[in-house]
């Protein structure tokens, strides 16, 4: 993983620079497609690969860490910076300047203290234990997961995307909006090291479902509420469902089908996921088009929610599968 990680951190740096020589619609369709390539490359499905083969015992917290600290703190710096470098240098250079942050934070971070795991040469990884990829697909576990979390994530984050419009439709001001989309973001990232911390010390599947339903209970409360006080809590809760949601797949993949085919696994999984949150804020667009509200699209989230909740629920105990031990047990 951490060779192909220094080399995707390159690759990517150099198709996100690529944006700033965009011509025409054509060049811009190309460059994004490549910059979505090699993005998958350094990306959240390597890093839980890495994770998973170091730790067993802290397993969830140290998902939790990398995936809501290293995301959470990415995505409350990277907009001051790039508006810095827009009032600077214009878009053109602002994509360049993102280029040389990705290659000169990026790249000696990962090469200086990334390291795959003692048990992650070739010969090593051939004596994990786990399930292939194809054995995977004929189990009940394996499709409940993808359902849950996929259904989940893409409920919720149409709801991220849409918390100002739906909150300014209702007349609440722009200013209150905006606080109720911080206090779900910080909530998502603070919450996923706290979901894993969870799963550490209670490890069964069905601890995960209750955050499903708090996030229909904040959803509902938006709706309803105008009082500011109220909003917060309903971003908390909904920060609650969409942190859990990504801390948990990582965890609940490792531990049902084990390490030797994690990779394979992992990243079909997020797949379907990442283009299941790109379809679903699309769809509660075009059902606000057709039908002039938002009622109808969150009452089909709520829905869906309720499903990925009872899905979790009556997922089989972890132990279901067991790892060999080779991996360390911090």
């Amino acid at each position: 993983a951490r060779r192909i990680m220094l080399a995707g951190n390159l690759l990517f740096a150099a198709s996100v620079a690529l944006v700033s020589l965009m011509a025409d619609q054509v060049s811009f369709y190309l460059i994004y497609a490549l910059i979505g390539v090699t993005a998958a490359i350094p990306s959240s499905v390597m890093f839980t690969k890495v994770i998973v083969g170091w730790f067993d015992r802290n397993r969830g917290l140290f998902l939790g860490i990398a995936g809501g600290v290293g995301n959470g703190t990415g995505a409350a710096i990277a907009p001051i910076y790039v508006h810095l470098l827009i009032a600077e240098f214009g878009w053109r250079g602002a994509f360049v300047g993102i280029a040389v942050a990705i290659v000169l934070i990026g790249f000696p971070v990962l090469f200086l203290f990334l390291h795959d795991a003692p048990r992650a040469t070739a010969a090593e990884t051939a004596g994990l234990s786990g399930m292939t990829f194809a054995e995977v697909r004929k189990t009940g576990v394996f499709w409940s997961i993808v359902v849950a979390v996929t259904l989940g994530a893409g409920c919720v984050t149409a709801v991220f995307a849409h918390v100002v419009p739906m909150l300014v439709d209702r007349g609440i001001s722009i200013e209150i909006a905006t606080t109720v989309l911080a206090t779900f973001s910080m909530v998502t990232a603070a919450w996923q090291t706290g979901v894993g911390y969870l799963l550490d010390r209670i490890p069964r599947p069905w601890i995960a479902a209750p955050f499903y339903l708090a996030t229909i209970a904040g959803l509902v409360l938006m709706e309803t509420s105008s009082d500011f006080p109220l909003l917060l809590v309903a971003g908390f809760l909904m920060g609650l469902g969409l942190g859990t949601e990504y801390g948990i797949l990582p965890y609940f993949l490792s531990r049902y089908f084990g390490l030797k085919h994690y990779g394979v696994i992992s990243g079909t999984v997020y797949g379907v996921i990442v283009l299941t949150q790109g379809i679903a804020p699309f769809l509660m667009d075009l059902v606000f088009d057709v039908t002039g509200t938002y009622q109808l699209a969150i009452a089909t989230i709520g829905a869906g929610l309720i499903v990925s909740a009872a899905l979790i629920a009556n997922l089989k105990p972890f132990d279901v599968f067991k790892q060999n031990a080779p991996a360390p047990a911090y």
